[in-house]
């Protein structure tokens, strides 16, 4: 690159920056008489605003791939032995509110909380599984884990 493009690129780059920093008189005072006439307003005690949108609960929508992708993140954080359990039921779980329906999830829940022994949170994932997908490989092994098979 030569000096000359560099030069323009960090100036493109500042310019860029600042100029929509600045603001028209006109422009300042609409911003100012915002909150004023907010202040006025009821509030909406039903629907208050989120102050801090790092806070606000997450929302999942129906995304499989995304379920998918957790389950396979979650796999990896199962081979890691006894210090990734926690991590791999954190991933099983979101995969599960990406997608309610997948089977191996709550399959891979239910192993997970064997591991952890929590029997009674296992034997619920493997009953979720034979709701789910009572026909599916995930099904067979959930009935032997439950002592059904």
């Amino acid at each position: 690159m030569t000096r000359r493009t560099l030069l323009s690129a960090c100036l493109f780059g500042v310019f860029s920056v600042v100029a929509p920093a600045r603001q028209t008189p006109g422009s300042a005072q609409q911003t100012q008489q915002k909150p004023a006439q907010q202040q006025g307003e009821p509030s909406d005690e039903s629907n208050p605003p989120e102050e801090d949108e790092s806070v606000a609960p997450e929302k999942f929508v129906l995304n499989p791939l995304e379920s998918d992708r957790n389950v396979r993140v979650g796999n990896f954080y199962m081979k890691q032995g006894s210090r990734g359990y926690h991590a791999a039921l954190g991933r099983y779980e979101r995969a599960t509110k990406y997608n309610p329906r997948n089977a191996e999830a709550f399959f891979k829940i239910g192993e997970v909380e064997e591991k952890l022994r929590n029997q009674e949170a296992a034997k619920t994932a493997y009953r979720r599984v034979l709701e789910i997908a009572p026909d599916s490989k995930f099904a067979h092994e959930a009935k032997k884990r439950l002592g059904k098979g």
